[in-house]
């Protein structure tokens, strides 16, 4: 199939570089054949079952504020064209690019994973991010329900958790939340870029549009779900100079704290999000690489603990000094209380739920 720079309607990457672990590496040609009036191919979503033997995943990362993290899915349809987590997709032997949002693997059995390993002695209670590689929410969900499956076991056995996403589907599951957050067992953060409609709709094309995003927060906060903002990425010149609205719509719509990460380009994403640049704000390219440099020590990331996420250099810090700023006159500056982790009831493993329930008839 040939895939052309900003035609690939509904997808963000606008190509579809090899894997870097791949020994062939597969290059375009014009060959004449296709022009520009005719119309793209239309690029459907694939969903492989995959059957994983553990999902919860434990980190060490100082520069996140969690330990331990859970993905119902294998790359994201929301299709961010800046995505950090695009580079995952070659452990599959697939493409960074369009493969990564059209081509998507969903743990099925996740659930029963999840409760056998909540239920082994040696499970430490801390809060678990769902949905931080990619979205848990993303439109796949909406048939394969996994996210759901997931949240019914943490709310059965009172774990702690924590939800970033970009998708109003989140408020399917306000049931579960709710009283979760009775118990000071979730909080959810909505990612929000831009508010610039036509801009997020190239940037991030299958996510819910901010000002639905902004609308899901005001759901979640009157149904009294702990909701922040996060402003990520912050992408210097196309979105910097909406950081103060953002963090003002944001405290109007509900919010009680606020964060924001830089924009983050490891491995491929470099080269992605350059054609992005360039296939859709050719004027701007240039000068968006520039800062991007200027925050990373004249590369485009520098993946050091510390520094990945904020940057460093005279323009990083201006954009810190903004955050605060704007952010403590939003009314942002708290932070969000603590999720309580002594409520937790370890689960029975999967396969034993049934004899357990036969022995407590004695």
């Amino acid at each position: 199939m040939t895939v052309r720079a900003g035609r690939t309607r509904g997808r963000g990457a606008t190509g579809q570089p090899s894997a870097r672990f791949e020994p062939l590496h597969r290059e375009p040609v014009d060959d004449g054949w296709v022009g520009d009036d005719e119309p793209p191919t239309p690029l459907r979503t694939e969903v492989t079952v995959e059957r994983p033997r553990t999902v919860l995943s434990w980190n060490q990362s100082p520069d996140v504020p969690f330990e331990l993290s859970l993905n119902p899915y294998r790359g994201c349809e929301h299709g961010c064209s800046y995505c950090f987590a695009r580079p995952a997709h070659a452990y599959v032997g697939l493409s960074p690019g369009l493969d990564f949002e059209s081509r998507l693997f969903a743990k099925v059995g996740a659930a029963d994973c999840l409760r056998r390993e909540l239920a082994r002695p040696g499970h430490r209670v801390t809060p678990v991010a769902l949905g931080i590689n990619t979205d848990a929410y993303q439109p796949v969900e909406r048939e394969w329900r996994i996210t759901r499956e997931l949240l019914e076991v943490l709310a059965e056995v009172r774990h702690p958790v924590s939800i970033v996403t970009k998708s109003a589907l989140v408020e399917r599951d306000l049931d579960l939340l709710a009283p979760m957050a009775e118990q000071g067992l979730v909080q959810v953060a909505l990612s929000v870029t831009t508010l610039d409609r036509s801009l997020s709709r190239r940037l991030e094309p299958r996510a819910a549009a901010p000002q639905r995003r902004l609308e899901t927060m005001r759901r979640l906060s009157a149904a009294g779900v702990p909701v922040s903002m996060l402003v990520a990425p912050l992408i210097p010149v196309l979105t910097d100079g909406e950081l103060e609205t953002l963090l003002v719509a944001g405290a109007e719509a509900g919010a009680r704290s606020a964060d924001y990460v830089l924009l983050r380009l490891p491995r491929e994403v470099a080269g992605l999000f350059e054609d992005w640049l360039r296939a859709w704000t050719p004027l701007k390219a240039d000068h968006v690489l520039q800062r991007l440099r200027e925050a990373h020590g004249g590369r485009l990331y520098d993946s050091t603990f510390g520094h990945r996420m904020r940057g460093a250099g005279p323009y990083a810090d201006l954009l810190a000094q903004r955050f605060r700023l704007a952010r403590r006159r939003a009314g942002l500056g708290g932070r969000l209380a603590e999720l309580d982790i002594t409520r937790f009831r370890a689960p029975a493993p999967p396969d034993d739920r049934e004899t357990s329930g036969q022995l407590a008839l004695f």
